[in-house]
């Protein structure tokens, strides 16, 4: 038997991928250190909350970071060249940065969005060159970006909800959590207390906790969850069983979408890692979009829905810091340009006729916090606070 070669490589394909790198290192490079802020807390308490606003990046959003590394992977697995047609599915944000990475590298992209999706969004993945897709009846927008990726000769389904953790790189100096401590670093509290994020794939989460136990740091991560996810209920659900082993197959499903765009899922994605998880909070999705638009008054930065999710998380920690006596920092995501959600959650009429929600008992009991440090919101015990503030 002769000895038999078969080659396949193709100098065209190979050089358009090292300079489709380039463009994403270089990317990277404009748009690692985003701006840390710090939201106002009463001086006496010696509690220090830092904003980190991923609203910045050129597509806008915290997905900006996912979106480059999914790109990344891709290429490096072979999966993407310069005649790949992506497809995404996607609830907006990540759909906008995929397309914006898509344009820069010069590939089609179509992103699946549930109907839901702001038209804000769906615009902002038009202006980057993308095509906008809904799923059919069973509105599953995955199913239908993957039937579309197979369909097209030459399309690749990225699937954010499977590959994000593994896309991430926690051991790179230059990811989110890295950056982070970087920026803090000269602060009186350098070391956060609790770094709190949301999850719509969990890689973000992912990167945070696995980077926190890389670098040996004492730092715990908080995950919230808004109404209708399966993430919270998953992890109580499976509190005590080994966490590397589960979601399983018979894992509760709450079969409803999440009404605050960006995190929250009907099911607990692949991506989602729980063991690096230390706390889990569920979060009224009215106290979301109240908590929203207090930041807004606050920082002057209008942020989406999401990022009042982390925002009411946050405070919650900060209250039982307070009632503890303890001092410290917190960090929370900034995560999406607010001007994205101008016609529904910063909507008044939107949020009422659409959501059927009442944020005003929620901005009351922020308002409330912030003045008298005494955390009590609408329907739960009132958390109690010493008789002297920390640190006075």
């Amino acid at each position: 038997m002769t000895t038999r070669i078969v080659d396949h490589f193709d100098r065209r394909k190979r050089d358009w991928v090292a300079e489709a790198m380039r463009r994403l290192h270089a990317d990277a490079t404009r748009s690692a250190d985003t701006h840390v802020f710090q939201f106002p807390l009463p001086a006496q308490w010696g509690i220090d909350l830092y904003v980190k606003d991923e609203s910045v990046h050129p597509s806008g959003s915290l997905k900006h970071r996912m979106a480059r590394a999914l790109y990344t992977h891709a290429l490096c697995t072979g999966w993407i060249d310069p005649d790949t047609h992506v497809f995404e599915a996607s609830s907006g944000s990540t759909a906008v940065s995929e397309a914006y990475f898509a344009k820069l590298l010069g590939l089609k992209f179509t992103a699946v969005v549930p109907k839901s999706t702001s038209t804000e969004k769906q615009e902002l993945i038009k202006s980057f060159g993308g095509e906008v897709r809904h799923p059919g009846e069973d509105g599953d927008i995955e199913k239908e970006a993957a039937r579309l990726a197979a369909e097209h000769p030459n399309g690749h389904f990225m699937d954010q909800f499977t590959y994000a953790e593994r896309a991430y790189d926690y051991r790179d100096d230059h990811n989110l959590a890295a950056t982070i401590f970087r920026q803090i670093a000269e602060e009186r509290h350098p070391e956060p207390k609790w770094i709190v994020t949301g999850a719509g794939t969990g890689g973000t989460t992912g990167t945070i906790g696995r980077y926190l136990r890389y670098t040996r740091r004492q730092t715990r991560v908080c995950v919230v969850d808004p109404e209708n996810s399966a993430f919270f209920p998953n992890w109580v659900r499976n509190e005590g069983r080994p966490k590397h082993r589960w979601p399983k197959p018979d894992q509760w499903i709450t079969g409803k979408p999440s009404r605050i765009e960006g995190i929250g899922r009907p099911a607990v994605e692949p991506s989602f890692l729980p063991a690096v998880i230390d706390r889990m909070i569920s979060v009224p999705d009215a106290a979301s979009i109240a908590a929203m638009r207090v930041l807004l008054d606050a920082l002057r930065h209008r942020a989406g829905p999401s990022t009042g999710t982390n925002l009411w998380g946050a405070l919650r920690i900060i209250a039982e810091m307070l009632a503890d006596g303890e001092q410290g920092s917190v960090v929370m995501l900034m995560c999406d340009q607010g001007e994205r959600y101008l016609s529904s959650y910063y909507n008044d009429a939107w949020v009422r006729d659409t959501l059927r929600l009442d944020p005003a008992p929620y901005r009351t009991a922020i308002d409330g916090f912030l003045s008298t440090g005494r955390w009590h919101e609408p329907g739960a015990a009132a958390v109690p606070r010493p008789s002297q503030p920390a640190g006075g």
